[in-house]
């Protein structure tokens, strides 16, 4: 169990989140909850994105998750990912991050690689949720939820995780050879997945003023030569009247 603990920490977790702390107080073949990956201060050294099977939708979620971890890898040099079944089914990909980022860093990450690939990945809000760090058994359904081995991920697509504990040699396995995404290839992705800018709003030249009259020109800053240019301009021939004042 130590050195699936020290794997576990290596890849995805930071000494101070929920996760780390849950890990360390674990009992070997006891329940556990889905915790937080998240440190005190809001930094992730993993984004776990869980990709869920819908009403009517045969292995739709597995083939999701392939576009996106062999995506990662043939577009952006990501090394490869580790991939769980969840106890109440499904599939978990997990990305390991060498260097901590931001919360919200992750989810702009996830928001581009939505528009990257539409309707594939899960809500960048799911990144940072609490999660099911295998091996983890759910106390209500006697499931577990394991990472597996990514050519043998089909298979569990109509089931609802592990049946029996998974041995510890066997996920240590999984992941001992697995590395994580560099702070440059975070940074270059995140860069690459930034939202295109809006286009710049052309504003409108103002008209050129007319016969030498500059516009907004006020009628009480006006001469009688300015007032006849501009009404001889609009084609007003200008007739004035003169009141006589009264004594």
């Amino acid at each position: 169990m130590e050195r699936l603990i020290s794997e576990l920490m290596r890849l995805y977790l930071l000494p101070d989140s929920p996760a780390t702390q849950a890990l360390v107080q674990r009992a070997p073949d006891g329940p556990c909850d889905p915790v937080g990956l998240a440190s005190s201060d809001g930094l992730l050294r993993a984004i776990a994105l869980p990709f869920r099977k819908a009403a009517g939708e045969d292995a739709r979620h597995w083939e999701r998750l392939c576009t996106v971890a062999n995506g990662l890898q043939a577009d952006f040099g990501f090394p490869a990912p580790a991939v769980s079944v969840a106890s109440a089914g499904g599939y978990v990909l997990w990305l390991s991050l060498e260097a901590p980022v931001s919360m919200a860093e992750a989810r702009r990450v996830v928001a581009g690689l939505d528009r990257l690939w539409p309707d594939t990945l899960p809500s960048p809000d799911t990144v940072g949720m609490p999660v099911e760090l295998p091996p983890c058994l759910n106390g209500a359904t006697g499931h577990w939820a394991a990472f597996i081995h990514p050519g043998m991920g089909a298979s569990f697509a109509d089931e609802s995780g592990l049946d029996m504990a998974p041995p510890a040699a066997g996920q240590v396995a999984f992941l001992e050879g697995l590395q994580g995404i560099t702070a440059d290839q975070f940074r270059a992705a995140l860069d690459r997945l930034a939202p295109p800018a809006p286009a710049p709003v052309a504003s409108s030249a103002p008209a050129p003023a007319r016969d030498g009259v500059p516009d907004g020109l006020l009628l009480r800053d006006a001469t009688l030569d300015d007032i006849v240019r501009v009404l001889h301009a609009r084609g007003i021939e200008p007739t004035f009247r003169f009141i006589v004042p009264r004594d």
